[in-house]
């Protein structure tokens, strides 16, 4: 074996034996449960392929640290799923590497094999509860969005004060939240299922009333009208990044399309709403 294979089979065995440690360390944080029985299995597996990597290297490797303590981490404050799928997505290209070896070790094959199918229906076995309410937290974040970012863009043009273009969003914007929380309880009670309208109302409303809070803070802190403005754009499409990332993750979709359209709804509104709010302030002769 050449040193170049010896090279890239202890890599493998680094990768495997780390996500081992990360596996193994998620299950022990939860009680017992079907999602820590999914999460043992997988660690169990990783292991198997751990010695199946030294069985040809014959060395012992130790695991990152790093990664451990970084997956970990992740998996606590954004969910478990959302922290075990960033983490196998980082590690997207190992099965075409475990395969481009199976010329020289015939195991490859089996562990490439392993990695496509197994785990995959292992962590589709992953039950929980934030996942149920994505929906709900989704129909929140574009509702808040697309309508708040029109608002101030109107606003912005109508009253050219920040103060009052503050107020006036912290208004529409904390009424709306109620709205939604209201209007998804009702909705989720009338669907049946097993969502819990309380907690949906409660999702809605959370994620419309902090993104309501993100976009107005630039009108807070700063006194350049046109300048809060561009912030308040900015700090809607950074929201509407990180939220497709997260649901493109956690469930496995494609992030372009969806951020493109999100992106596009919403500075399209902005911006006819920007030119309603001139022709307001220009028919009602607003000057403040």
């Amino acid at each position: 074996m050449d040193d170049k294979i010896l090279h890239r089979i202890l890599e493998f065995q680094r990768s495997e034996i780390t996500e081992h440690h990360v596996y193994r360390k998620l299950a022990a944080s939860l009680p017992e449960s079907n999602n820590r029985q999914v999460l043992s299995r997988i660690a169990e597996d990783e292991k198997k392929h751990y010695l199946i990597w030294k069985k040809y290297s014959g060395r012992d490797i130790s695991p990152d640290r790093l990664k451990i303590g970084w997956y970990s981490l992740i998996s606590k404050v954004l969910g478990i799923t959302f922290g075990v799928k960033l983490m196998e997505r980082g590690e997207e290209n190992a099965q075409d590497n475990y395969r481009s070896l199976a010329d020289v070790i015939p195991d490859a094959a089996q562990v490439a094999a392993d990695e496509d199918a197994h785990e995959a229906d292992l962590l589709r076995m992953i039950d929980e509860e934030r996942l149920k309410y994505v929906g709900s937290i989704v129909l929140g974040l574009n509702d808040a969005l697309v309508e708040l970012t029109g608002a101030l863009a109107g606003l912005t043009l109508a009253l050219q004060n920040t103060r009052l273009v503050a107020s006036a969003g912290l208004i529409t914007g904390i009424a709306a939240s109620l709205s939604m929380a209201a209007s998804e309880y009702i909705s989720t009670t009338s669907e049946g299922g097993e969502k819990n309208p309380v907690k949906a109302a409660v999702y809605t409303g959370l994620a419309y009333i902090a993104t309501v809070f993100f976009l107005i803070a630039p009108f807070l802190i700063f006194s350049q009208i046109f300048l809060c403005l561009g912030l308040s754009v900015l700090n809607a499409v950074i929201v509407i990044f990180l939220f497709t990332f997260y649901v493109s993750v956690a469930q496995e979709i494609p992030f372009r399309r969806r951020f493109a359209e999100m992106t596009t709804l919403s500075l399209g509104v902005a911006l006819v709403s920007f030119f309603i709010g001139f022709f307001v302030r220009k028919i009602m002769n607003i000057d403040i």
